[in-house]
């Protein structure tokens, strides 16, 4: 591995939209009921339904007990998805702090990285193509509405960005949905694929600690180590939707090159207090500015701290 970076929803370690649509009320006129089922069209074959193994009592009990963190965390007010408002203002210099310390300090150790040290600035120089996998466990109905929520937030990140990430068959970019019984084989499987990911350097995110929500790791196998060429997503499947919905949020995003936390960032998701589940307006400017085209791959804080000055007064006072 040229370059790996971790990030996972952990709470031993420190730290992890319902969206309600109201359509105007349009009026139909009543239609004749048919009393004589039609005719199935000959040759009409149905979709392929995949097979679901059963799930073993470990997965089931880690799927009660995700279910009662969150149902927890709603109760105390935590994974906000409203994206901040007037409780939760930021100025530019605390937009620009944010950033220079989610983007170029490291969380956790690596190969000749100390938790803590600082970083050259990494994200992706060629376009991000999100393959969508599912462990042998995940029920349909499961792998319908997180397919959906990928394609979606991919949309969103490609937005925010100014960058291209999109779904594709032909994927550098893997996102697993996978349980308890069925995570190490099915990213010693897939994930493998990709350049650069071996089973060596898969280890931190296909062997999650039971306390861990999910986890991405960013590889750079290329001849420049801040560019990414790979990465890697696991999400548990036993997380309940909003859990679930809160880790594609975060672990994607941290996947593009925003690879810490900061207990300072507010509103954010880079945050390991927990309070906003989905990507915040304030979290969709740090990523505007990480794919800004005044910063590289491989600038060091010092030379990029002016320009992330001047990003951030951009961003936040537009009128200047």
């Amino acid at each position: 591995m040229a370059g790996a970076q971790t990030k996972s929803r952990i709470k031993a370690w420190g730290g992890l939209v319902a969206l309600g649509l109201l359509a105007a009320c349009d009026v139909f006129m009543p239609v004749e009921p048919v009393l004589t089922p039609k005719v199935r069209p000959a040759g009409l074959v149905p979709p392929p339904v995949p097979d679901v193994q059963a799930t073993s009592q470990e997965s089931a009990a880690l799927r009660a007990y995700l279910a009662q963190v969150q149902s927890s965390q709603l109760t105390a007010g935590l994974l906000r998805q409203d994206g901040g408002g007037p409780d939760t203002p930021f100025t530019s210099d605390m937009l620009a702090r944010n950033f220079e310390e989610i983007v170029f300090f490291n969380e956790y150790a690596g190969p000749g990285i100390r938790p803590g040290s600082s970083s050259a600035l990494r994200r992706w120089s060629e376009p991000v193509r999100i393959g969508i996998e599912f462990g042998a466990s995940v029920p349909p109905s499961q792998r319908t509405r997180d397919t959906n929520d990928v394609i979606a937030y991919a949309r969103r990140l490609s937005r925010a960005t100014g960058h291209p990430v999109s779904v594709s068959n032909n994927p550098n970019f893997l996102v697993f949905f996978v349980s308890e019984d069925d995570r190490t084989e099915t990213l010693n499987a897939r994930a493998t694929d990709l350049s650069g990911v071996n089973r060596i350097n898969l280890g931190p995110v296909r062997d999650l600690p039971t306390d861990a929500y999910c986890a991405v790791a960013a590889y750079a196998s290329g001849p420049e180590r801040s560019t990414y060429t790979a990465a890697v997503a696991v999400i548990r499947s036993e997380n309940p939707d909003l859990l679930r919905l809160s880790c594609i949020h975060e672990e994607l995003a941290q996947g593009l090159g925003l690879a810490n936390d900061s207990p300072d960032a507010r509103p954010s998701i880079f945050n390991d207090d927990d309070e906003f589940a989905l990507l915040t307006d304030h979290d969709v400017h740090l990523l505007g500015m990480l794919y800004d085209d005044r910063l590289r791959p491989g600038i060091g804080l010092t030379e990029a701290r002016p320009i992330v000055r001047t990003l951030a007064r951009e961003v936040t006072e537009p009128g200047l």
